[in-house]
Protein backbone atom coordinates (compact mmCIF):
# COMPACT_ATOMS: atom_id res chain seq x y z
CA UNK A 1 0.00 0.00 0.00
CA UNK A 2 1.26 3.52 -0.75
CA UNK A 3 1.97 5.70 2.28
CA UNK A 4 -0.46 8.31 3.55
CA UNK A 5 0.63 11.62 2.00
CA UNK A 6 -0.74 14.86 3.46
CA UNK A 7 1.77 17.32 2.01
CA UNK A 8 3.79 17.56 -1.20
CA UNK A 9 6.97 19.62 -1.05
CA UNK A 10 8.23 20.87 -4.40
CA UNK A 11 11.64 21.90 -5.57
CA UNK A 12 11.11 24.50 -8.32
CA UNK A 13 14.11 24.67 -10.64
CA UNK A 14 14.38 21.55 -12.78
CA UNK A 15 10.96 20.22 -11.69
CA UNK A 16 8.44 22.98 -12.47
CA UNK A 17 10.89 25.47 -14.00
CA UNK A 18 13.26 24.72 -16.85
CA UNK A 19 16.78 25.88 -16.01
CA UNK A 20 19.48 27.16 -18.34
CA UNK A 21 22.32 27.67 -15.88
CA UNK A 22 23.89 24.22 -15.82
CA UNK A 23 24.93 24.33 -19.46
CA UNK A 24 26.30 27.85 -19.09
CA UNK A 25 28.36 27.00 -16.00
CA UNK A 26 29.83 23.91 -17.68
CA UNK A 27 30.71 26.00 -20.73
CA UNK A 28 32.35 28.68 -18.59
CA UNK A 29 34.20 26.16 -16.41
CA UNK A 30 34.82 22.97 -18.43
CA UNK A 31 37.13 21.59 -15.75
CA UNK A 32 33.99 20.79 -13.73
CA UNK A 33 33.44 17.93 -16.16
CA UNK A 34 29.97 16.68 -15.19
CA UNK A 35 26.63 18.00 -14.06
CA UNK A 36 26.96 15.93 -10.87
CA UNK A 37 30.27 17.58 -10.00
CA UNK A 38 28.85 21.03 -10.73
CA UNK A 39 25.93 20.41 -8.36
CA UNK A 40 28.22 19.03 -5.66
CA UNK A 41 30.35 22.16 -5.77
CA UNK A 42 27.41 24.54 -6.22
CA UNK A 43 25.47 23.21 -3.23
CA UNK A 44 28.56 23.46 -1.05
CA UNK A 45 29.79 26.79 -2.42
CA UNK A 46 30.33 29.51 0.23
CA UNK A 47 29.31 32.12 -2.36
CA UNK A 48 26.06 30.33 -3.19
CA UNK A 49 25.26 29.60 0.45
CA UNK A 50 25.83 33.21 1.42
CA UNK A 51 23.61 34.62 -1.31
CA UNK A 52 20.84 32.03 -1.17
CA UNK A 53 20.49 32.34 2.60
CA UNK A 54 20.15 36.11 2.30
CA UNK A 55 23.46 36.95 3.99
CA UNK A 56 25.14 38.63 1.00
CA UNK A 57 23.97 40.82 -1.86
CA UNK A 58 24.08 40.02 -5.57
CA UNK A 59 27.24 41.99 -6.28
CA UNK A 60 29.22 40.20 -3.58
CA UNK A 61 27.80 36.88 -4.76
CA UNK A 62 28.83 37.50 -8.37
CA UNK A 63 32.37 38.50 -7.42
CA UNK A 64 32.74 35.48 -5.15
CA UNK A 65 31.33 32.93 -7.60
CA UNK A 66 33.50 34.23 -10.43
CA UNK A 67 36.58 33.84 -8.23
CA UNK A 68 35.54 30.47 -6.80
CA UNK A 69 34.83 28.83 -10.18
CA UNK A 70 37.37 30.79 -12.21
CA UNK A 71 34.72 32.09 -14.60
CA UNK A 72 35.91 34.08 -17.65
CA UNK A 73 33.33 36.88 -17.22
CA UNK A 74 32.89 40.04 -15.18
CA UNK A 75 30.30 40.82 -12.53
CA UNK A 76 27.76 42.57 -14.76
CA UNK A 77 27.96 39.97 -17.51
CA UNK A 78 27.51 37.16 -15.00
CA UNK A 79 24.51 38.79 -13.32
CA UNK A 80 22.87 39.61 -16.66
CA UNK A 81 22.90 35.90 -17.55
CA UNK A 82 22.27 34.61 -14.04
CA UNK A 83 18.97 36.53 -13.81
CA UNK A 84 17.59 34.39 -16.65
CA UNK A 85 18.86 30.98 -15.57
CA UNK A 86 15.28 30.06 -14.53
CA UNK A 87 14.15 29.88 -18.13
CA UNK A 88 10.45 29.01 -18.30
CA UNK A 89 7.67 27.70 -16.08
CA UNK A 90 6.25 24.52 -17.56
CA UNK A 91 2.90 25.39 -19.20
CA UNK A 92 1.09 22.62 -17.30
CA UNK A 93 2.55 23.44 -13.88
CA UNK A 94 -0.25 25.80 -12.79
CA UNK A 95 -2.99 23.34 -13.72
CA UNK A 96 -1.24 20.45 -12.01
CA UNK A 97 -0.79 22.38 -8.77
CA UNK A 98 -4.40 23.61 -8.88
CA UNK A 99 -5.61 20.01 -9.20
CA UNK A 100 -3.55 18.90 -6.20
CA UNK A 101 -4.24 21.88 -3.92
CA UNK A 102 -7.70 20.77 -2.69
CA UNK A 103 -6.30 17.42 -1.54
CA UNK A 104 -2.77 18.10 -0.27
CA UNK A 105 -0.84 20.83 1.48
CA UNK A 106 1.51 22.19 -1.19
CA UNK A 107 4.76 23.93 -0.33
CA UNK A 108 7.71 25.15 -2.39
CA UNK A 109 11.21 24.45 -1.10
CA UNK A 110 13.67 26.24 -3.32
CA UNK A 111 17.32 27.16 -3.01
CA UNK A 112 16.88 30.59 -4.52
CA UNK A 113 17.63 34.28 -4.12
CA UNK A 114 15.93 37.64 -4.23
CA UNK A 115 16.81 38.15 -7.90
CA UNK A 116 15.13 34.96 -9.08
CA UNK A 117 12.24 35.05 -6.61
CA UNK A 118 11.22 38.48 -7.83
CA UNK A 119 10.88 37.01 -11.33
CA UNK A 120 8.87 34.07 -10.02
CA UNK A 121 6.38 36.51 -8.48
CA UNK A 122 6.26 39.12 -11.24
CA UNK A 123 6.40 36.93 -14.32
CA UNK A 124 4.59 33.74 -13.26
CA UNK A 125 2.76 34.51 -9.96
CA UNK A 126 4.33 31.24 -8.84
CA UNK A 127 4.12 31.72 -5.04
CA UNK A 128 0.31 31.98 -5.23
CA UNK A 129 0.14 28.42 -6.58
CA UNK A 130 1.25 27.00 -3.20
CA UNK A 131 -0.21 27.08 0.29
CA UNK A 132 3.26 27.83 1.68
CA UNK A 133 6.57 29.05 0.24
CA UNK A 134 10.00 28.67 1.81
CA UNK A 135 12.51 30.41 -0.48
CA UNK A 136 15.92 29.79 1.01
CA UNK A 137 17.05 33.42 0.95
CA UNK A 138 14.05 34.41 3.12
CA UNK A 139 14.22 31.37 5.42
CA UNK A 140 17.99 31.56 5.88
CA UNK A 141 18.35 27.81 5.30
CA UNK A 142 19.35 25.67 2.32
CA UNK A 143 18.97 22.21 0.87
CA UNK A 144 20.49 19.72 1.45
CA UNK A 145 20.80 20.77 5.11
CA UNK A 146 18.54 18.82 7.47
CA UNK A 147 17.44 21.92 9.36
CA UNK A 148 15.80 23.33 6.22
CA UNK A 149 13.52 20.29 5.86
CA UNK A 150 12.85 20.25 9.60
CA UNK A 151 11.94 23.95 9.57
CA UNK A 152 9.42 23.40 6.76
CA UNK A 153 7.81 20.39 8.43
CA UNK A 154 7.45 22.31 11.70
CA UNK A 155 5.97 25.33 9.90
CA UNK A 156 3.30 23.32 8.04
CA UNK A 157 2.75 20.96 11.01
CA UNK A 158 3.16 17.74 9.05
CA UNK A 159 5.08 14.66 10.15
CA UNK A 160 7.89 13.61 7.77
CA UNK A 161 6.35 10.21 7.09
CA UNK A 162 3.23 11.97 5.76
CA UNK A 163 5.11 14.29 3.37
CA UNK A 164 6.51 13.71 -0.10
CA UNK A 165 9.42 15.77 -1.42
CA UNK A 166 10.25 15.99 -5.15
CA UNK A 167 13.50 17.41 -6.50
CA UNK A 168 15.63 16.96 -9.62
CA UNK A 169 18.83 16.70 -7.58
CA UNK A 170 19.94 13.37 -6.14
CA UNK A 171 21.83 15.02 -3.26
CA UNK A 172 18.71 16.83 -2.06
CA UNK A 173 16.53 13.74 -2.41
CA UNK A 174 18.92 11.68 -0.31
CA UNK A 175 19.06 14.44 2.31
CA UNK A 176 15.25 14.53 2.53
CA UNK A 177 15.10 10.77 3.04
CA UNK A 178 17.67 11.05 5.82
CA UNK A 179 15.23 13.14 7.89
CA UNK A 180 12.36 10.71 7.31
CA UNK A 181 10.62 12.26 4.33
CA UNK A 182 9.37 10.27 1.39
CA UNK A 183 11.30 11.63 -1.57
CA UNK A 184 11.52 11.11 -5.31
CA UNK A 185 14.03 12.34 -7.85
CA UNK A 186 12.20 14.07 -10.70
CA UNK A 187 14.64 15.06 -13.48
CA UNK A 188 11.98 17.01 -15.41
CA UNK A 189 8.31 17.96 -15.34
CA UNK A 190 7.48 14.98 -17.57
CA UNK A 191 8.73 12.69 -14.80
CA UNK A 192 6.56 14.32 -12.13
CA UNK A 193 3.24 12.52 -12.65
CA UNK A 194 4.79 9.00 -12.54
CA UNK A 195 6.75 9.95 -9.42
CA UNK A 196 3.59 11.18 -7.69
CA UNK A 197 1.65 8.11 -8.80
CA UNK A 198 4.25 5.84 -7.18
CA UNK A 199 3.21 7.32 -3.83
CA UNK A 200 -0.51 7.10 -4.55
CA UNK A 201 -0.88 10.72 -5.62
CA UNK A 202 -3.02 10.91 -8.76
CA UNK A 203 -2.07 13.67 -11.19
CA UNK A 204 -4.60 14.61 -13.89
CA UNK A 205 -4.33 12.70 -17.14
CA UNK A 206 -3.64 14.47 -20.42
CA UNK A 207 -3.00 18.18 -20.99
CA UNK A 208 -3.93 20.49 -18.14
CA UNK A 209 -4.93 24.05 -19.06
Amino acid sequence: MPPRIDAILFDLGGVLIELAGVERMLAWSPSLGTTEELWRRWLGSPAVRGYETGRTDRAAFADAIIAEFGLPVGRDAFLDEFAWWPKTLHPQAKGLLASLAPHYTLASLSNTNELHWERFERQWSLPSMFHHNFPSYAVGKLKPDADYFEHVLDAIDVRPEHALFVDDNRINVEAARSVGLHAARVPSFDDLAPALAAFGVAAPEGPVP
